[in-house]
């Protein structure tokens, strides 16, 4: 549970992203309460001079000025965002949004403006919205993209203690698709020493494509200098064993993966390429620095 939540009004709504397949972002919250030991964006909690750790999950930010400002926007700009990206630094489905409907809204402004639409999250509040992203679907476009980084629920538990259960997550990617929404997964972060051997990445692989997952790509963990103790912490309590191999592997304050572990993943879960059925569309060529 968040020990403090803040309703904040923001200047801006979308923010342009570089080197991503999309343009522009959008996150209806700041701070996020599944908690998961190996988010990249806990390091944003550092511009409010708050701490990446228990922090992140537990201060928690409400835009409560988003949809109107996000209105204000599409509305004045004589371009329209080729696609935005909801959820690119915590989740846009996370318990909170059961209270707030940030998300919805921001939604809605969306559809209204016929903006192609992309939302990565692990939460299942998003069964709510099916109808609105049929509408939006039909209008002008939606992926969501579904992250079940691992269907081992003893790491489950251990790395994402806020988050619904895989099976869950899955079972969302096949409401969506049922709904003619296109939806597929993330396994993404792979976890190195505990979740990359290959059995247990076929096994998460199987499960995307038996629930229906239209694409499925898989990524190896990055773990910048801001991230990495809030890990370190956990591989202490958890897998000391793996805290000199995690040493070696990420070095420096990207915190990028070795290529040698990238590779390895990548031969049993080609990247971009995955389909999870023959009729399924092209999978979406995804890279987040999880």
């Amino acid at each position: 549970m968040p020990r403090e939540i803040r309703e904040v009004l923001v200047k801006t709504a979308l923010n342009r992203v570089a080197g991503m397949p999309f343009e522009w972002s959008l996150n209806p919250y700041r701070g996020c309460q599944h908690a998961c030991v190996y988010c990249y964006a806990r390091a944003t909690h550092r511009f409010l001079d708050l701490g990446a750790g228990d922090d992140f999950s537990e201060i928690l930010m409400v835009k409560t000025n988003l949809p109107q400002l996000l209105d204000h926007e599409l509305a004045r700009r004589r371009w329209r965002p080729t696609r935005v990206a909801v959820g690119t630094a915590t989740d846009p489905y996370q318990p909170i949004e059961g209270r707030w409907r940030i998300t919805q809204q921001c939604l809605e402004v969306l559809h209204r403006h016929r903006v192609p639409v992309e939302v990565i999250t692990k939460g299942t509040l998003i069964r709510r919205d099916v109808a609105l992203l049929r509408r939006m679907t039909a209008a002008a476009g939606v992926t969501v993209c579904v992250s079940v980084p691992t269907v081992d629920e003893t790491i489950w538990r251990e790395t994402e203690p806020g988050t619904p259960a895989p099976r869950h997550r899955l079972a969302n990617v096949r409401t969506l698709v049922a709904a003619g929404i296109r939806a597929g997964v993330l396994m993404a972060p792979i976890l190195p020493g505990l979740t990359d051997d290959p059995v247990h990445l076929r096994q998460a692989l199987q499960a995307a494509r038996d629930h229906g997952a239209a694409f499925i790509h898989a990524d190896v963990a990055r773990l910048s200098a801001e991230v990495r103790p809030v890990f370190t912490a956990y591989l202490s309590e958890r897998h000391p064993q793996l805290l000199a191999d995690y040493a070696r592997w990420y070095r420096g304050a990207a915190g990028l993966a070795p290529g040698h572990l990238r590779q390895h993943v990548a031969t049993v879960v080609p990247k971009g390429t995955e389909r999870a059925r023959p009729d399924s569309p092209p999978a979406v060529q995804l890279t987040f620095d999880w």
